[in-house]
């Protein structure tokens, strides 16, 4: 575990701690996710408090950890805001990038862990963010490289997203994580085997260093450098004693 590494389990600790001892929520900023694999490789480690994820809606990649005292019957929400962003003049918009909205954030002056997901559209883009500075931006978010955009804050409660997937069907050996990833990237097993063994692919938000790992359907992959997956299951069995599978992609 690197230094830094480090340094996120204790703050992590650290606010578990303040939610046990003082018995209300406490939330910590977004985390991408090699730091909520760190946090659920150790959360044996943490007081007795409960905890859930919450990017902001299904699927997220980016989640703040959302720290509640035990016996609490019901979640609490995490502050977080959503920003839409758009063109003010959708003729003469460029095609903007996931990259070029991140980086005109950064140059705000925002930390990359108070900004979530950022989920780029046809006409624009949605922004999760920290509640806290979501009117900052608001002010200052006026363009996009050489686009003027506007900025304004959308309510969460009737913000509805469905992810594009290209669903792709093939034969495997088995369910095991090397197989089903080189299915999903036609690529040969013996390249994700590298990226597995590398820490480079997550199952559910958790880091699997195993290619033998057998998935569950419905699991959600993500590879480092490809993409994400969402592993449907097994379907018939070949003469052959191999198994047709679905994967879900999302493009």
């Amino acid at each position: 575990m690197t230094r830094e590494e480090q340094i996120l389990l204790r703050h992590l600790k650290d606010l578990a701690d303040t939610c046990f001892q003082r018995e209300y929520p406490v939330f910590s900023d977004f985390l991408n996710l090699n730091e909520q694999s760190i946090f659920l490789s150790l959360k044996e480690e943490m007081p007795a408090v409960s905890y859930h994820f919450d990017g902001g809606y299904p699927f997220a990649e980016r989640k703040m950890v959302c720290f509640v005292p035990s016996g609490v019957g019901y979640e609490y929400p995490a502050p977080l805001s959503l920003l839409r962003i758009r063109p003010v003049q959708l003729k003469f918009a460029e095609e903007l990038s996931h990259r070029d909205y991140l980086g005109t954030l950064l140059g705000l002056g925002i930390e990359r862990s108070k900004i979530g997901d950022i989920l780029v559209q046809e006409d624009g883009a949605f922004v999760f963010c920290l509640e806290g500075i979501a009117s900052y931006i608001e002010e200052h978010l006026d363009r996009v490289r050489r686009t003027s955009v506007r900025c304004q804050r959308e309510e969460k409660a009737s913000f509805s997203y469905e992810p594009r997937l290209k669903r792709i069907r093939g034969s495997i050996a088995s369910a095991r994580l090397d197989a089903v990833i080189s299915l999903a990237f036609h690529t040969s097993r013996s390249a994700m085997v590298g990226l597995i063994k590398g820490e480079k692919v997550f199952v559910n938000g958790r880091v699997i260093s195993s290619a033998s790992c057998l998935l569950k359907e419905n699991d959600v992959i993500s590879v480092r450098g490809y993409g994400k997956f969402i592993y449907r299951g097994l379907a018939n069995q070949t003469k052959k004693g191999r198994y047709f599978a679905e994967v879900d992609v999302f493009v």
